[in-house]
């Protein structure tokens, strides 16, 4: 890779925290700004260089601070702004830099702008939004929200409608309004200006929309068709998010990470080459894999060799381009050891092989809080248990499909965004160590087994191995050939290995030419692989049945990375 594409943020480790479940330091249940603060010399001991916090904005919390009501405001229930620049200067003297959540595509119907709308349809303030004539009584287009019913909620005592593609407490900005669009670049700007490293950018596809809202072919029972396919066939949104760029994060040389689904097959470049939209894009593609086509309901079991399929194309598509962003889990996903490890994998060991194949991929790790200590899916006993908005939808959606309460239940216990968010583990004392009040979420029952504290005191354990996984990631020897060496699978043909080479080329003299294989054995049973390159040294392995001689033999749930001679 040529050293004028090098970007300040190509080699950093990010990790994401969802502050409500983080750690609480007042005994209120919620976690907060302290929490992040008490907590950061165990992300520098593991080896973190970015933080994305998820929102901390004020939000009545319909969608857990998607919906925001104040963009220059800390929400009271994690802090107030004093502490959060506090934040930022204790992260900063660790050398950890802060990347916030920006919600933008939508905002709360509790905001300012939305209440004065609403106060006056007429209005400057109702071209914020999308306000629409009803048609003969009904709304004005029949697209499905992403959280089920229409998008299109009626303006009370009038005949119009707004639109949400979310929950109806989610308005969406018209970015058609050049006024609306600079309140939001200024607003932007000024969180730059206190020292952000960058943003997340939430559903930020979602902004282009066709104005006239023409209805599409139902697509269910409901006479309704998925907002997800008006915006598939959707275009120019490039045209908006090089404004919002130009306007704001080249200014900073800001790391922007998008939340980017039902892009175009021919776009990538656009969003992500050398002067993309952004600095990066998550790589949703195993994730994909698991998607009912009318909910989770249908909701397939993911295959091994799909799952490989899946992130070998997109490696090898993506290095051509830029960087995507490698996660497991995320607020919005069941946890990966729960979804993509067969049931004899979902320990230790099979945690350690999954991590492993995750941060060794070409392009930024992104780490969920939890994920470092191999956290897994809750034991849901009922729907009552549930906070998530889309989870509830769901379980509705599979009831009315004709699954009975149990079976509902079982596959929204699976899919579950709620999984992600019990409280992060600390310890085995009550409620996981992550308060001292009543949790605001049901704390997963494994906790005295999985914890950070118990994991902190075994040298063998997922959170020792994850700091040995990143440190070598990291390390002066090696950082070349992970950050920027090409990706290369090897054993396709193998039925339950996923394995490839990452290959630098020779910069200089002080950084010869690598090759280093990653192989991780998926099976139940021991693999024997026969080695293409004398291996020159074990770099990694998680169990002590793995050998590297004139044979590769991984254990089951074995991984092993290896620097191979050139």
């Amino acid at each position: 890779m040529e050293a004028k594409m090098r970007k300040w943020w190509h080699d950093k480790v990010a990790y994401q925290i969802y502050p409500k479940s983080f750690y609480d330091t007042n005994g209120d249940g919620i976690g907060d700004l302290r929490g992040i603060i008490a907590k950061l010399d165990y992300l520098k001991e593991l080896g973190i260089d970015l933080i994305w916090i998820s929102p901390i904005y004020k939000s009545p919390f319909v969608d857990q601070g998607y919906d925001i009501s104040d963009y220059y405001g800390i929400a009271p229930e994690f802090g107030t702004m004093e502490e959060f620049e506090e934040l930022l200067a204790e992260a900063k003297k660790r050398g950890i830099q802060i990347v916030m959540d920006l919600v933008i595509n939508h905002c709360s119907d509790k905001h300012e702008w939305f209440q004065k709308a609403l106060a006056d349809p007429e209005g400057e303030y109702a071209d914020y939004f999308y306000f629409r004539e009803g048609k003969d009584g009904n709304p004005p287009g029949n697209y499905r929200s992403y959280f089920g019913g229409s998008c299109w909620e009626p303006v009370p005592g009038t005949s119009k409608y707004y639109f949400h593609a979310f929950a109806k407490e989610q308005p969406d900005l018209n970015w058609e309004n050049p006024r609306m669009k600079q309140d939001l670049y200024d607003m932007i700007n000024w969180w730059l200006d206190k020292g952000l490293a960058g943003f997340r950018i939430d559903a930020i596809i979602n902004i282009k929309k066709d104005v006239n809202f023409p209805d599409l072919e139902p697509d269910g029972p409901d006479g309704l068709a998925g907002y997800h396919r008006a915006v598939e066939q959707t275009n120019g949104v490039g045209e908006l998010l090089e404004e919002l760029k130009n306007n704001t994060f080249a200014k900073y040389d800001a790391f922007t990470v998008g939340e980017v689904f039902n892009m175009h097959e021919d776009e990538l470049s656009e969003f992500i080459g050398e002067n993309g939209h952004f600095s990066t894009i998550f790589d949703f593609s195993a994730h994909c894999l698991s998607e009912g086509e009318h909910g989770w309901y249908e909701a397939p079991a993911i295959e091994f060799k799909e799952w490989r399929r899946a992130i070998v194309d997109s490696q090898l598509e993506v290095q051509k381009v830029g960087f995507k962003a490698n996660i497991i889990e995320n607020h919005d996903e069941p946890r990966g050891v729960s979804r993509f490890l067969p049931e004899y994998a979902r320990n230790a060991a099979g945690t350690k092989m999954l991590g492993t194949v995750s941060l060794l991929l070409r392009g930024i790790p992104f780490l969920y809080q939890g994920q470092e200590i191999g956290m897994q899916n809750c034991e849901w006993n009922n729907s009552g248990e549930w906070d998530d908005i889309s989870t509830r939808d769901q379980y509705q959606t599979a009831r009315k499909a004709g699954l009975t309460e149990k079976e509902a239940l079982r596959v929204c216990a699976d899919m579950s965004r709620d999984n992600a968010r019990t409280p992060m583990q600390w310890s085995s004392e009550e409620n996981a160590g992550f308060t001292s009040g009543t949790p605001w979420m049901k704390v997963n029952p494994n906790y005295s087994e999985i914890n950070v504290k118990a994991q902190q005191e075994n040298e063998d354990s997922v959170l020792r191995y994850y700091q040995k996984l990143i440190a070598l990631r990291k390390s002066e020897e090696y950082k070349e050939v992970f950050t920027y060496g090409t990706f290369a699978p090897v054993y396709e043909e193998q039925e339950s290995v996923m394995a490839f080479y990452r290959i630098s080329e020779e910069e200089n003299q002080e950084t010869p030419k690598k090759r280093v294989l990653v192989a991780a054995n998926f099976g139940r049973e021991a693999a024997e692989l026969p080695l293409e390159y004398k291996v020159s040294k074990v770099l990694l392995s998680n169990l002590p049945e793995n050998q590297a001689g004139e044979k590769l033999i991984l254990a089951g749930c074995g991984v092993m990375v290896l620097e191979c001679e050139i």
